[in-house]
């Protein structure tokens, strides 16, 4: 199917559905309703660009006749327009793209502290606070869900729930191993460190999305611990879910109600299946893709934070940035962010063609 029959089939079925959600009722309705709301921006680009290209043609009809000022004037309007349709094209294949389901559910953040002892443990602290506040300025509702401290404020593991429009999309590409090289608080002789922290961001799903039977779960409960006034030591609030299937477990104590603490800990039991499943569907369609953007490999470095030169470099594609205390902050997260979606969608369009 040619480039333009494909669009013409696009507008076609956008047609089709206006018609038949008019005798739609019910599921019927909200599926049909769904798709024709899908399909919506990208039927909105088809019709630009058909304008556009009308609107050349007239200019190029122009420049076969008229006088010299005329021709002259229908030439430069031409011109305009075509570098115009160019640009429409690209937006009308990016918009072609299949998209990832899971772009638009909420997030379940964890980051762990790899290598680098004490010093990994506080770099780990720093990212997971450098994503609470780049999701305080997209709008975005963060909720912890269980910190694992050590004794000089650094975390072994933290974990949020992250809820807001298209928080997947915007965070899925930052799981993997970060790397930390700056002198240590520690550190006497001014000696540069290497330190590691793990991050990964997997999609929130539904019950239906991801079935847990019962047998297949342990569900411990215990008393919280660490900082939490009263409430902590005092009652049997926390919870442990064992998948015994996949060895996958989650414990939970952040909230005072175990009922509250046990759903957030199914919650991200459920993520965790999901994005092992994502996974390997990712590892069997790109076994031959050198580059991993968006496939969720954690097994290498992507991404270098030096703080002595004040730099941020993304390995996958060979970004640096001389920002690290706008980064750290949150405020430069999304040029790397937006960088990672391009080149994302540069290689999925290449793949479509």
């Amino acid at each position: 199917m040619s480039f333009e029959e494909n669009l013409s089939r696009l507008v076609g079925r956008y047609d089709e559905l206006q018609s038949l959600m008019i005798s739609a009722t019910g599921p019927k309705f909200a599926q049909l309703s769904k798709e024709f709301s899908d399909l919506g921006p990208v039927v909105e680009h088809i019709q630009t660009l058909r304008r556009l290209k009308q609107e050349m043609d007239d200019a190029k009809a122009l420049m076969d006749g008229g006088d010299a000022d005329m021709r002259a004037m229908a030439e430069e309007e031409f011109h305009r327009l075509k570098a115009e349709v160019t640009a429409q094209e690209e937006k009308v294949r990016i918009e072609l793209i299949p998209k990832d389901e899971a772009d638009a559910k909420n997030a379940i953040l964890e980051v762990r502290a790899g290598t680098g002892g004490e010093e990994a443990a506080l770099f780990a602290a720093e990212l997971f606070r450098m994503y609470e506040r780049y999701a305080a300025r997209k709008g975005w509702k963060f909720e912890i869900v269980d910190i694992n401290e050590t004794g000089l404020g650094g975390f072994k593991e933290a974990i949020a729930n992250v809820s807001g429009r298209n928080v997947f999309a915007r965070l899925k590409f930052e799981s993997g191993v970060h790397r930390v090289q700056r002198v240590p608080e520690t550190e006497g002789s001014g000696r540069v460190h290497t330190s590691a922290a793990t991050v990964a961001v997997m999609p929130e799903v539904e019950e239906v999305d991801i079935e847990l039977h019962p047998d297949d779960l342990r569900i411990e409960t215990m008393r919280s611990q660490g900082a939490g006034g009263q409430h902590v030591n005092k009652t049997e609030s926390a919870i442990r879910i064992t998948h015994i299937p996949s060895g996958f477990f989650v414990k939970c104590q952040e909230e005072k109600s175990q009922h509250k603490n046990r759903a957030r800990a199914m919650s991200i039991l459920r993520a965790r299946l999901y994005d092992a499943k994502r996974q390997a569907l990712d590892a069997q369609r790109s076994a031959d893709r050198k580059s991993k953007v968006g496939s969720g490999d954690r097994s290498e470095r992507i991404r270098t934070y030096n703080f002595p030169q004040g730099r941020v470099t993304d390995h996958r594609i060979n970004l640096t940035l001389y920002n690290i205390a706008q980064v750290m902050e949150g405020g430069g997260v999304d040029e790397l962010v937006d960088a990672l979606t391009a080149e994302d969608q540069a290689e999925r369009m290449a793949q479509l063609n």
